[in-house]
């Protein structure tokens, strides 16, 4: 073979989708063509370039065993903080760190910045009619759980049914990401939270080892929440409950565990029985804003709020603690006032949109279901 067909040769390996580069470089060099070397080296940086901007964009498909190696060393002191701690077996862990994959898709997720939307268009995603038919449907075959739960809790059921049609809509979408996967994931390459995720990842591994669930196989969102009502597994170690009695916790499976543990979660928060949400306001001056800070945590008090030029036509006691909620709406603004159970979901979930959308499908749903 001449000089210039081995290197067209050499040239159809090189760009050929499969080849290795390390063989490639050999196969090259055994040439002695330095034409051969060129177009190798040439390559190599295209590739190499390729491939840094794939990953930039979160579009790589990672090898599992890739992905283990990179973070190896953060992982292995992480499992030698759990053995510490918790006295988990070491080998058990390395088995199950060797089988997780990352996953580009929960930190692009994750990392997405938020975009403006009004509250119509927010609130148009939750509290539609299927939401609401949903919530119907919800409440009156889950009728004794909701009730029982409210009895016990104080929270009203069509709160409970809203919590739910929004996180998962009524259990029907609770996510297909290994909960494994996602919470390595954001515990080893999102710096940005990476102490929550890690403590959250070290809440998983105990939450499997006190429910005997297998560690591999429980799915979840792309941030690691779990079950119909999509706890983390922090707080479903710490506010699950057993709302039927047969011996295990099971927020995937068991809808009256569910039901009673968003009761439970929101009791635990400072839930107040037959206290009011939020209340209707209106603006009586423009320089409300020189005295009250809009937020969700109810700090001022109702005269308070009134002096400064924001009242409601609902009664309250003078002295009842709110917070102001201004809500954008395309151009024009709508203002309520939110009292300790509106904060109290925003523990849940802490956004206004969220706790509004939460109040808004509840009573909704609570006027379909009497009508």
């Amino acid at each position: 073979m001449k000089k210039h067909d081995l290197c067209v040769e050499y040239d159809k390996k090189a760009h050929s989708s499969s080849i290795n580069l390390t063989v490639g470089f050999i196969y090259a060099s055994t040439l002695n063509f330095s034409d051969c070397l060129y177009s190798y080296l040439h390559l190599l940086i295209n590739k190499l370039v390729r491939f840094a901007a794939i990953l930039a964009l979160g579009m790589l498909t990672v090898n599992p065993a890739w992905a283990a190696s990179a973070i190896q060393p953060q992982v292995r002191d992480f499992i030698e903080g759990m053995v510490e701690r918790y006295a988990f077996d070491r080998r058990e862990l390395e088995a199950a760190f060797g089988q997780v994959n990352i996953l580009p898709d929960a930190l692009k997720l994750i990392s997405a910045p938020s975009s403006p939307i009004s509250w119509n268009k927010y609130r148009e995603r939750f509290v539609n009619q299927q939401r609401i038919s949903g919530g119907v449907n919800f409440w009156r075959r889950h009728v004794q759980a909701l009730a029982k739960a409210s009895q016990i809790y104080g929270v009203p059921e069509e709160i409970i049914v809203a919590i739910i049609g929004i996180e998962t809509n009524y259990g029907t979408s609770t996510g297909n990401y290994r909960v494994i996967d996602t919470l390595t994931t954001l515990a080893f390459q999102f710096p940005r939270r990476a102490d929550y995720f890690r403590e959250e990842l070290a809440q998983y591994f105990l939450l499997s080892r006190e429910q005997g669930f297998d560690v591999m196989s429980t799915k979840g969102s792309y941030a690691g929440a779990i079950g119909i009502p999509q706890f983390m597994p922090g707080s479903y170690r710490r506010y699950a409950i057993d709302f039927d009695g047969d011996g295990k916790i099971n927020l995937s499976g068991n809808v009256n565990d569910a039901i009673g543990s968003v009761g439970n979660y929101l009791k635990i928060f400072g839930w107040q029985e037959n206290g009011p949400i939020v209340l209707p306001a209106q603006k009586t001056s423009e320089d409300f804003l020189k005295s009250i800070e809009p937020g969700i945590e109810p700090l001022h008090s109702i005269n308070k709020l009134r002096q400064a030029g924001i009242v409601s036509a609902d009664s309250a006691d003078d002295e009842s603690l709110a917070a102001l909620i201004v809500l954008g709406n395309e151009g024009r603004e709508e203002f309520w006032l939110g009292l300790n159970n509106f904060y109290v979901i925003t523990r849940y979930n802490r956004s206004t949109f969220y706790a509004m959308s939460v109040y808004a499908l509840a009573e909704a749903i609570r006027i379909a279901k009497n009508s």
